[in-house]
């Protein structure tokens, strides 16, 4: 699936990529760039770096990087074409119609239809709540206060008792069968077909584009399981969706609120809490973390207080921290939920619930508390060291020495005992110490830190040659894109070579060739981005410019070595190393 790549690039060029971005962060010029927090990972100093220049963006902290299409790709979870579409409108492009190739034309298409089936059965479901039939459903949601405005905007509905009729109702609307299976709503067998959802009331599970991807649904009566989701498709994957985000990521607050269920999400919503989402009928998970730290640093658990909630929360934490988030637990008691919780004490003290949240170490350690008899000695000195271990897990020991004080004043414990059995448990387990190497892995580590020392050279090679392509000339004869070795990094001094033949060098423009290839471009953004804040004015530079680049041709010889068939073509390497060993390259 493609524009033609002249349209690409008329997109990507009348859209500013310092304008664009500066709708998203706070950008502040520094020389020839401009620096922001990165709005892709948690971060105090800014080293998220704009190119007016090369008209594309870099962290530092983190290695997102691209142009002004790949940005919105990021930023707000679109695919290319919707970024493309997105742009274009911006400034004013009428596009034409999508070109795609045959598998992708075949890919798109049932994507579309999937999409389009599943708006059909979210407003099948909606229309048959409120039909005589659908009244049980209806009442339902009135007995669980939900108002009909709260109702329409998440699109309610319910799926009738009788076990097929949205499959008559789609196959009226002239789908196969074959399509009808890819959505996850029917068992399509050989002795018939039947819905997935019936006798449940339904809730559509929105992306953040607002389409229909699937549905998560709740029995009426005792029938088991209580809620049923959509199945694994390709429009609905669960670990990388969160419900009511489509909402969410629009709110004014700082922080996200994480619950349980669909129930409590349309209830925060409705009481205004609009920043709530819930993950979708499976455990959270890393990619749920990713999904959260594009629109936010701060969230706040709201996981049911029961045993289930809990655990649920404790395998929440690490994985929220380690994306970078700031993490803070809410306590409902004595209610069991926010719907709950809710209903009998209102927003305003839900509100203060809230702002009292506590942060998510010490609720950690509040629930380890919970685990020891504090009246036995022997208990009591279990928890004391169960909270110095806990302790531990702080690298840094300013840190760590400050969730010390925190523990010591909330559980009075004498605050050099608790400093003393950290230090003294630290010791033990070696905490700071370093394992011994052993021979085999002090070789691959030199083997992997001279393989990285090449790619290191060859992308501060390429980002100096973008940033001053008049230092061609001073490589002319020495460096050639069969040079640099990597794969990947080979194909791209190509493409920077050609274009400075042809007299211009668009490095945004390179990057459009790999988009398609996430890691790929992430790779190539970060070639033309290895050091924007040096310059070669100075006389350390300028031996740098030439270390560097008799760093790249000396290895490259190294691997020819290696590589040679026959003597004539070995010699001739053997003759161009001895020349290197007395090159010099001047910039003067």
């Amino acid at each position: 699936m493609y524009y033609p790549d002249d349209v690409i690039e008329e997109v990507r060029t009348r859209n500013d990529i310092v304008d664009v971005i500066s709708q998203y962060v706070n950008l502040k010029k520094k020389g020839a760039n401009y620096f922001g927090l990165c709005p892709f990972h948690n971060e105090k100093s800014p080293s998220f770096s704009v190119s007016p220049g090369k008209q594309m963006y870099y962290c530092f902290g983190c290695g997102a990087g691209g142009n002004v299409i790949t940005f919105v790709m990021e930023y707000e979870n679109y695919s290319f074409v919707e970024a493309v579409k997105m742009l274009a409108d911006r400034v004013g492009i009428t596009l034409p119609e999508v070109e795609y190739t045959k598998e992708a034309k075949a890919a798109a298409d049932l994507k579309n239809t999937l999409l389009e089936i599943n708006r059909l059965a979210a407003n099948y479901f909606y229309y048959q709540l409120k039909q005589p039939h659908g009244k049980i459903g209806y009442d339902y949601l009135k007995r669980r206060q939900l108002t009909d405005e709260t109702i329409k905007r998440f699109g309610l509905g319910f799926a009738n008792k009788t076990s097929n009729d949205l499959y008559q109702y789609m196959r009226s609307k002239g789908y196969s069968d074959a399509i009808l299976k890819e959505t996850g709503l029917f068992f399509i067998e050989e002795r018939g077909a039947h819905d997935k959802f019936w006798n449940r009331v339904m809730f559509p599970i929105l992306d953040v584009n607002n389409r229909v991807i699937g549905f998560g649904g709740r029995v009426m009566g005792e029938g088991e399981p209580k809620y049923l989701n959509s199945p694994e498709t390709k429009l609905f994957d669960k670990s990388r969706n969160l419900y009511g985000l489509n909402y969410a990521r629009t709110s004014r607050a700082k922080y996200m609120l994480i619950c349980e269920g669909y129930m409590d999400v349309i209830a925060l919503h409705q009481a205004g809490f609009t920043n709530a989402v819930a993950s979708l009928g499976t455990a959270f998970t890393s990619q749920h973390a990713v999904l959260l730290k594009r629109y936010t640093d701060q969230v706040v658990l709201t996981y049911d207080s029961d045993g289930a909630g809990v655990r649920a929360a404790l395998r929440a934490i690490p994985i929220l921290k380690e994306v970078g988030m700031s993490v803070k637990v809410l306590d409902m008691k004595p209610y069991k939920d926010p719907d709950e919780f809710i209903k009998n004490l209102g927003q305003d003290e839900f509100q203060k619930r809230i702002d009292r949240a506590v942060n998510s170490f010490m609720f950690e350690i509040s629930v380890i508390r919970s685990e020891y008899n504090m009246q036995d000695p022997e208990s009591k000195t279990g928890f004391y060291n169960a909270v110095a271990r806990k302790l531990l897990e702080f690298s840094e020991k300013l840190e760590r020495d400050n969730y010390t004080e925190a523990v010591a004043r909330e559980y009075m414990i004498p605050l050099d005992d608790l400093k003393r059995l950290v230090a003294t448990l630290g010791g033990q387990i070696g905490v700071g110490v370093k394992p011994k190497e052993t021979d085999g892995s002090v070789r691959a580590k030199q083997k992997k830190d001279k393989e990285d020392g090449i790619k290191k050279s060859q992308r501060l090679l390429l980002t100096w040659l973008i940033e001053r392509p008049e230092l061609f000339d001073k490589i002319e004869g020495i460096i050639a894109p069969e040079d640099f070795i990597d794969e990947l990094y080979q194909e791209v001094a190509g493409m920077v070579f050609e274009e400075h033949k042809k007299g211009n060098i668009n490095p945004a423009q390179i990057l459009n060739r790999f988009i398609e290839g996430e890691e790929q471009y992430r790779e190539v953004a970060a070639l033309f981005h290895a050091s924007l804040a040096e310059s070669l004015n100075n006389e350390e530079q300028k031996k740098a410019f030439s270390e560097t680049v008799k760093k790249i041709k000396k290895n490259s010889l190294e691997v020819q070595s290696r590589r040679a068939t026959d003597i004539a073509q070995l010699q001739k390497i053997i003759r161009q190393q001895s020349e290197l060993a007395n090159l010099k390259i001047s910039l003067d």
